[in-house]
């Protein structure tokens, strides 16, 4: 669900980004209460996750599309809804200035799509609420798969309005409204799955650390070396390798494009769009989660490249690893800025 910048005007992308920043900055002074050293760690390999797992479209049935996690919902149970936000932010940013996922002037849509929705709408108003009577095997299951389908819900009619607000009459609100969501559907059920196995096992090692994201609270003297261990094992193997095996059918929002507007790119106008275009083009140094292609043999590559899967490529493993440390060491690095900015409000206090 990473929009392209040909989908938005400048005027809705300057809105989103003023939007997502001012819940940026809302999140930063929140968290500061809740923020510890070990949260830091646990910010960085969460978004490593979380990158590594968007590499991954998983096949819909009976559809031609394919879908990926948005990992909002995971972000905000182990870290909480403002930590969670921020992670998100990471994971988008990285995505779109190294890798050319998604647009730069879409990105401030994108980290309000997949974030905002799912760590401040869903999380705290529906998952909350399903696991107040305690934790189990099976209500985590049920709440996972309920609050995924309603946070990524919200965030494919979030695309569909910001279409719709920047005048793409290629993309006409009944229709893609009625394409979109079905199949975001079928998507926010698989992510509900990976969510609910992932914060099992996360209860099974270390049940404080969802309690306290939960209530707002430091991690404090819980050991999460165990979790952390876990999760860059896991990020390291499914970006690595796993990543090899991802369907090459286009995702539900390229699929809902083509059925509305027969095609999966939209023309981008001239100005701000070329000039952002060209940027990325410059910062984006393994686009499409690939090697760059020297220019004089892109047209004869595309030409003779045929699909196989799964689609063993060094590039997308080197991308997997690369991209999932690039977003642990943002991820961090934002945590540790917050850490440090707290401890200097309560040294002036002192």
């Amino acid at each position: 669900m990473h929009m392209a910048d040909a989908l938005i005007s400048p005027l809705v992308g300057g809105t989103m980004w003023v939007a997502t920043a001012g819940v940026a900055a809302y999140s930063i002074k929140k968290i500061q209460t809740e923020m510890d050293e070990k949260k830091i760690p646990l910010m960085g390999v969460m978004g490593a996750f979380i990158f590594a797992s968007q590499m991954i479209n998983f096949t819909i049935p009976a559809t031609g599309s394919s879908g990926h996690i948005g990992g909002g919902l995971i972000l905000a149970i182990l870290l909480g809804p403002y930590a969670g936000f921020l992670t998100m932010a990471s994971v988008l940013t990285i995505q779109a200035l190294f890798f050319a996922d998604g647009g730069l002037l879409a990105l401030g849509s994108n980290i309000f799509n997949m974030g905002f929705f799912s760590c401040f709408i869903a999380y705290p108003l529906i998952y909350k609420g399903l696991m107040a009577k305690g934790y189990s095997t099976r209500r985590i299951l049920f709440a996972s798969v309920l609050t995924a389908i309603i946070g990524l819900q919200l965030g494919a009619f979030g695309v569909v309005l910001e279409t719709l607000f920047s005048g793409k009459t290629e993309l006409p609100f009944g229709t893609f409204v009625l394409l979109m969501q079905p199949i975001h559907l079928a998507i926010g059920a698989v992510e509900g799955l990976v969510t609910a196995a992932i914060v099992t096992y996360i209860w099974n090692q270390r049940p404080e650390i969802i309690e306290k994201a939960a209530s707002g609270q430091a991690i404090g003297n819980v050991s999460i070396k165990k979790v952390v261990a876990g999760m860059v094992a896991i990020a390291v193997i499914t970006g690595g390798g796993l990543s090899w095996f991802a369907s090459s059918n286009p995702d539900g929002l390229e699929w809902a494009m083509t059925k509305t507007a027969g095609t999966a790119e939209l023309e981008a106008p001239d100005g701000i769009h070329q000039q952002l275009s060209e940027l990325q083009s410059k910062t984006a140094f393994l686009p499409d989660y690939s090697f760059k292609a020297p220019v004089n043999d892109t047209e004869q590559i595309a030409g003779e490249a045929e699909e196989t899967w799964p689609a063993v490529s060094g590039g997308t493993s080197t991308s997997g690893l690369v991209g999932g440390g690039l977003t642990l060491a943002l991820a961090a690095l934002v945590g540790a800025g917050i850490s440090l900015l707290k401890r200097r409000k309560n040294g002036a206090r002192a």
